[in-house]
């Protein structure tokens, strides 16, 4: 018979259940009676499909599919974090805290010789140097006392997930994607089958002359063997976006449009869907204590459902603020958050959320529902809604501006914005960008596919789209000020509710698409970009600057689109 603990089993522990009343769990863990007697009980489960039978030997102790609780004591008890005042667990990355976008590559072969988008973005590798990196993993592998196993989903809506076995050599690690993915349920699990696995190893170091890689960094994807090897970064983040890679291969081709976006549902039952890169605020914007949360960035668009690709949210913490994001600031007190490259006292345990001494990228990983007013599906009905944000250094673009359908897909596919400092290791300040559907790195096919589809999803359901401008205001990056967060959600609230299409519109001369002139709430000011810089002069030749980027940029799309998109780029004078 099974131990117990509160009257429960290993498959209740193994299945997330926290620890009676986390909140009162503080720094004195390590030292706990509690998790002592935890400990030494902890399940250890066995997968339904093991390693070996995946081909990989090792005389590891496998741990597979422990909770959060058991993942969180395992972390410490390695020295692999510390658990911070009312119960999150801190962890520190190292020197990459951000992706390593120069170290990933895909395996060029017979799959994916015409399907992949090659280029800058996706970087091919031989099937060669993927076989010797494959080989020296499995040695590695071998070698290793412990190791832990994820069953997990990649995506909400049962037709269009992927089955995804994460193995790491790092607890948290192993936690961080557990609580990222969807979690199946313990009657799931015990016929849980792998399609895709990923092998997670930060100890791992690449030989570039053996393996085609840059440096010992690597994160190399072989959709033929359906197989992801990571090494030689602890960025937890690696690992999710591997998922949401494998979900941007594969559902465009059963009609799914995948997005790199939050989304949430209003009180009226209608959806909306926030694009933008990180640092945009896409969690920022869609965790409203007015609005259901479906999710904060990876989502599927079938004909039935806007879906979640995820099971958890992965907030940027740096100077998070308690007035203006109250709902996210509260998982930082939370047992069950893993909290990357945040500051704390060694004493107290409290966090300091301002100190980016560690990294200008400090992460929260925490379950969806840890938002309050969360769908419970994850996911929410086809949106009524298409909000694309950007972080405009430059200080042109106006807060808020309407779109025609074509004015929708020539920004969808120029994905401008601004990369936030940290986000990527070498960016140390906002630089303007242009990132292809507002993801490029993580979108394996053709621009033109994804932009296809989201033309057709937009026309098939009438979709409202709106660019929202997150970044400068008053002039560019260094001179300006960053748009005010409470001017931005009272623009985006009036978009949503559908009372903005009531007001007074004027076209932008620039750019094309409409602006509101004012807007109840809101500094009218602020809508009319011009008028907030002191040198309307340094302004105008700034914007002819951002248009000429903009069609620049746009030349490597114009055979792939019609007339109509073409003619939504701006005009320079």
């Amino acid at each position: 018979m099974a131990t117990q603990i509160d009257g429960k089993g290993p498959a209740d522990y193994a299945q997330g259940t926290r620890l009676p009343n986390p909140e009162a769990v503080t720094a004195g863990i390590e030292s706990s009676h509690r998790c002592r007697t935890v400990r030494r009980i902890l399940p250890v489960t066995s997968p339904s499909v093991s390693l070996a039978d995946q081909g990989i030997s090792t005389a590891a102790e496998i741990r597979a599919n422990l909770g959060t609780a058991a993942l969180v004591e395992e972390a410490i008890r390695n020295g692999e974090g510390r658990m911070a005042k009312y119960g999150p667990l801190v962890v520190e990355t190292g020197k990459h805290t951000g992706r390593s976008a120069k170290d990933k590559f895909i395996v060029r072969d017979a799959e994916t010789e015409s399907t992949v988008w090659w280029g800058k973005v996706n970087v091919p590798m031989t099937p060669e140097h993927f076989a010797n990196l494959k080989a020296d993993f499995m040695a590695a592998l071998a070698d290793k006392d412990r190791l832990y196993v994820a069953d997990l989903f990649g995506g909400s809506q049962p037709e269009y997930r992927a089955n995804v076995r994460v193995i790491n050599e790092l607890a948290w690690h192993n936690l961080f994607i557990r609580t990222l993915l969807v979690r199946p349920t313990a009657e799931e699990l015990t016929s849980f089958t792998p399609e895709y696995t990923i092998i997670d190893l930060p100890s791992f170091q690449a030989d570039p002359e053996r393996h085609g890689s840059r440096s010992e960094t690597v994160v190399a994807v072989n959709f033929s063997e359906k197989l992801i090897l990571i090494g030689g970064t602890k960025y937890a983040g690696e690992m999710k976006k591997s998922v949401f890679g494998i979900l941007n291969y594969l559902l465009p081709t059963k009609g799914v449009m995948p997005m790199h976006c939050s989304a949430n549902i209003g009180a009226d039952g209608k959806s909306a869907v926030f694009f933008g890169l990180s640092g945009t605020g896409k969690t920022t914007l869609s965790a409203d204590a007015s609005r259901t949360l479906i999710g904060d960035d990876e989502h599927g668009w079938s004909d039935t459902a806007v879906f979640n690709f995820e099971g958890g949210c992965y907030a940027k913490m740096i100077r998070l603020s308690e007035e203006a994001e109250p709902e996210i600031y509260a998982t930082t007190r939370k047992f069950g958050t893993v909290l990357e490259n945040v500051v704390m006292d060694d004493v107290t345990r409290e966090l300091d959320l301002d100190d980016n001494s560690l990294a200008e990228n400090s992460r929260g990983a925490y379950p969806i529902e840890f938002i309050p007013n969360c769908s419970e599906e994850n996911l929410g009905p086809v949106p009524a809604n298409v909000i694309m944000l950007t972080a405009d250094a430059f200080g042109i673009l106006p807060p808020i501006a309407r779109l025609t359908p074509d004015q929708a897909m020539y920004h969808f596919l120029s994905g401008y914005t601004a990369k936030v400092a940290g986000t990527e290791i070498g960016v140390t300040e906002p630089e303007a960008t242009f990132s292809t559907c507002f993801g490029a790195p993580f979108m394996p096919r053709h621009p033109s596919v994804y932009g296809n589809l989201l033309k057709e999803r937009i026309a098939k359901g009438g979709v409202s789209c709106w660019l929202v401008n997150t970044g400068w205001t008053g002039g560019k990056y260094g001179t300006g000020n960053r748009m005010p967060i409470k001017a931005t959600r009272a623009l985006l609230n009036a978009a949503l509710d559908g009372s903005l299409n009531n007001a007074e519109f004027r076209t932008d001369p620039n750019f094309g698409f409409e602006v509101p002139v004012a807007v109840p709430g809101v500094d009218s000011g602020i809508l009319d970009p011009r008028s907030t810089w002191a040198d309307k002069d340094e302004f105008d030749r700034t914007a002819q600057k951002l248009m000429q980027l903009f069609i620049d940029n746009f030349a490597q799309f114009e055979e792939h689109v019609d007339e109509g998109v073409r003619r939504a780029a701006p005009q320079p004078a």
